[in-house]
This record gives structure tokens, sequence and C-alpha cells, in this order.
């Protein structure tokens, strides 16, 4: 998840100078003076805070809509530009029911989000939780900061030329980081930069555009730095920041964590009735079906870095049959990142059928800075859309493919039901606590949902395989709202 992922006149300060290694000349002697007007030699590190408005990118309601609001009642960014470390202290709020992002909807949630050169992670209750598919947005997000985009263009090769912008000429400094991203800066005619225009790869929508952009410039220390940051992610807001404080140097030894350093892509398989499997290990999980011919597989999530794997494990599972179809539960990006992979396997994607055209749109736009699965493989995508229902059987197994109605995460919800297993395959409308864990103190309106869309559908549940979370008794779901199963 992403909420924003959550920039000059020289001003003549006494800010202490630290000691240290100076960032390479430029090619361009425009780019030095730029870079030496706005002293980026001397600025170590950086931390930088605020509040504002902020939007979580990928988890729309609806497949092509805007990005969900969210209230940023605390945001801080501490970024050490030696180490290419930051940390992001983030409290927030959610500002309208509908869309996804995991958030409460009647309390303020807290989280901690890092980066360490090729390492990401979050800081959780428990420890370090290694995050490797954040490791494109936020180096991304460090070297398009005003300091970090200068920095970067230094050590890339940049080139110096210039641009009309509403009717004002400025300096543009464009270049490629490869492998992460393509950036132009803008630099206005005090010598500050005043927008950053990037590409960066996406799992989901492939080569992305964001727009960033810096204003109201003032003095920290004889530092200057923008006062409103503003950001658009696919074509939608992410970001709306009023910068209140602002450290030049600040104290920034962020550390990596062992955990993170030495942490795999963990993949476990548990079989859950013959032919199904559950494959966990990790934040998300998927489902194996052996049909009598081929696979299904339910959910290729987050990225290749986690579906590749995935893939791999569920083949090892009936060896000789290919994986025909795959399954995506819902359109947010964290269930739909592998998706390009199983279109790069050969798989069919099934998918409600709201998602079926703005999935076709955005898997025309490749990964060109960082090519996926499904760049190399040079395949096109292929898709079943479903309605409200659809069911897939041969000789031995049948599966229901349901919408789920009326949920306030997306209106593209499917789930999972296998009649002969009585066993339930969701995404989202309910994530077991851990074992023995007392129910929520306050009702999930997404447990109620799936609650009430059961008894819709008026089947009976044996066991609940969440995408999220532990295999558990579907009495776990009706203990969370306080009822009871009924009979099956």
């Amino acid at each position: 998840m992403s909420i924003g992922h959550v920039r000059h006149s020289i001003i003549v300060g006494a800010w202490a100078l630290m000691a240290g290694s100076t960032v390479a000349a430029a090619a361009d002697p425009a780019l030095d003076r730029i870079a030496a007007g706005m002293r980026v030699n001397d600025l170590k590190s950086v931390r930088y805070a605020g509040d504002g408005i902020g939007w979580t990118f990928g988890q729309a309601y609806e497949p092509g809509g805007a990005w969900p609001k969210i209230r940023l009642n605390a945001w801080a960014r501490t970024i050490n530009f030696e180490t290419r470390a930051m940390r992001e202290e983030i409290v927030l709020t959610r500002a309208e029911a509908l869309g996804g992002g995991g958030y409460p909807h009647t309390a303020s949630q807290r989280s901690e989000q890092y980066l360490y050169g090729d390492y990401a992670w979050n800081q959780t209750p428990g420890g370090p939780v290694a995050g490797p598919r954040f490791i494109a947005d936020r180096t991304h997000q460090l070297w398009i900061t005003p300091y970090g985009v200068l920095r970067a263009a230094l050590r890339n090769d940049a080139k110096v030329g210039s641009a009309t912008v509403d009717g004002a000429t400025m300096t543009t400094i464009a270049f490629t980081d490869p492998g992460r991203f393509r950036a132009t800066a803008f630099v206005d005619a005090s010598g500050r930069v005043a927008r950053v225009e990037s590409v960066a790869p996406d799992p989901v929508m492939g080569d992305t555009r964001v727009v960033t952009t810096y204003r109201d410039y003032a003095d920290f220390g004889g530092l200057a730095f923008p006062t409103r940051i503003a950001q658009t992610m696919g074509g939608f807001p992410v970001l709306d920041l009023t910068v209140r404080e602002v450290t030049p140097n600040a104290p920034a030894d962020i550390a990596l964590p062992d955990a993170v350093r030495t942490a795999t892509e963990r993949v476990t398989v548990d079989k859950v009735a013959d032919g199904v499997w559950f494959i966990a290990g990790g934040s998300h999980n998927s489902v194996a079906i052996e049909m009598k011919e081929y696979l299904i597989l339910v959910e290729t999530p987050l990225s290749d870095g986690r579906s590749l794997p995935v893939i791999a494990e569920a083949k090892k599972l009936a060896p000789g049959k290919p994986i025909r179809y795959v399954i995506n539960s819902h359109h947010h990006f964290d269930h739909s990142g592998g998706l390009r992979a199983a279109a790069a396997e050969g798989a069919t994607i099934v998918t409600q059928e709201k998602n079926k055209a703005w999935f076709e749109r955005v898997f025309a736009t490749q990964n060109t800075i960082a090519p996926d699965a499904l760049a190399k493989s040079g395949k096109k995508p292929k898709f079943i859309a479903v309605g409200d229902k659809r069911v897939l059987k041969d000789a031995g197994r049948t599966l229901e493919l349901i919408r789920v109605t009326d949920s306030n995460h997306t209106d593209t919800f499917l789930m999972v039901y296998l009649p002969k297993e009585k066993l339930l395959i969701e995404a989202d409308s309910f994530t077991p606590g851990p074992p023995n864990a007392p129910p929520p103190a306050q009702l999930n309106p997404l447990n109620t949902n799936l609650v009430e869309n059961l008894a819709t559908l008026g089947k009976p549940v044996d066991k609940i395989l969440p995408l999220h979370g532990r295999v558990v008794p579907a009495a776990d779901l009706y203990a969370a709202v306080g009822a009871k199963p009924p009979p099956n």
C-alpha cells in the first residue's frame, strides 16, 4: 500500500555544514551552477514534517477511478542522502468510506515505513517486516525530492534544456536512473526546483506518470524548502502536504535490520482438501486447485517478486498440468500486481467484468524502465469476465465464482466457492486474527457484509481460505460479528 508515497532563490543562512563526500561534478556546467546555488553538496540529510491530505494509490473503489482519500494528521519524512535511506512516520485516518487501503473506519492508524539502499520494510508491533515490493516506489520518492533530484541528475548524465510552463521559462534537467525511473526537473528563474515530472515502473499500470510540484519556498535555518508539496500518480492526486517543520542535516542514522537484510521470499504450501492447496508464507495468500487436465490458481498478488515463486510452487503440486486460469479476487493493486506474471505464464485471467476493459488498457502499457515477466515474454494477456456468477467445472470438480455485492471495499469483488469441499476463498472481506484472539471491539463492516453475502448465497461453508491470514473454520467469521453460524 502506498498513501501518496506518503520542492530557489539562494538563501544565505547560518546552518552548520557537515563534512563528508560531495556529489561528483556534472558534465553540464549549467547543472553544476544550479546544484551549487542550492548547495546540494552541503545537505547530507533532511527531515521535514507537516500535515494534509493523501490518497491511497492503487486502492480505488472502481477500476479507473480516483484513489480513496485519507487525512494525514501527522506526516514526517527523514532522508539520509549519503546512505540512500528514508523513514516516513505517518498518522492517518480515512476520509471517505469507499475504497481499499486496509485502514480502520473509525480510528486513526500509525505507520513507519523505511528504505535503506535496496531494502524496504515497515515497522510493526512485532518488529520490522521486509517489503520488497516497496523498494521501487520509495527509491523513486527519495530521488524526486527537491535536493534528491539534483543529486540523482548529477550522477546520471542529465541533459539541461528549457521549457515554458504556464507562461514562465524554466530550466529543464532530464535524466534516467537506470532500472528505477526517468525524470525531468523544472527549475524556475529563481533557481528553485518547482516541479518534477517522472515515470516509474508499477506492477499493474506499467510505466506510470508522476507529477510532483513544489511551491511557497521558505527559509528554514538557511535552507530553502517548499512549504506546499502536491503529487499525482497515474492521473489522480496522491498527496497535498503543508510542510510546517524542516531540519537541514537532521540526525538520520537509519539502520538496516538484520531481519530485513536476510529476508527471502517465503512460499509455504498446505493441503486443505484433495487437490486443493493453500499457498502462504507472506502477507498475501493464493490457492491452487487441481482440475482433471489443468490447474487453477486463485490470486497472483503483489508483483513478479511474489507471484513468480507462487506460480513455480503451484506447478510442482500437479506435475505436467499447466495453470490454465488465474482467478483475480479484485483489482486493488496488492491483489492484482502479479497478473502480468500470470499472463506471461500463458494463463487466462478470470476477473469481475468491470475490471476487464481497465486491465486490458493498463496492461498494454509495458514496464520499459524495469521490464517485467510480461514484457520479457512478449505475450498478450487473455481475460474472462465474470458478472454476478460463473461456474468453472470438469468431470472431477466444480468452482463457483460469485460477486460480493454492496461492499464498501470495492465494487468488483469475487469470492470462490467449492461446493463439494464446502470451502470459501475470499480476500479482504475477512482476515482472521491470531488463534484465540478476542472478537474485535468494533464490528468490521467488511465482515458484516461477507456474512450478508453468505446468507444470500445460502450454501454451507466449513472453512474459509482467506487471501490474508490463516485458514479458519467459518465459525470464526460469525464469531467476529457476534452471530451464530447457520446450520450446514
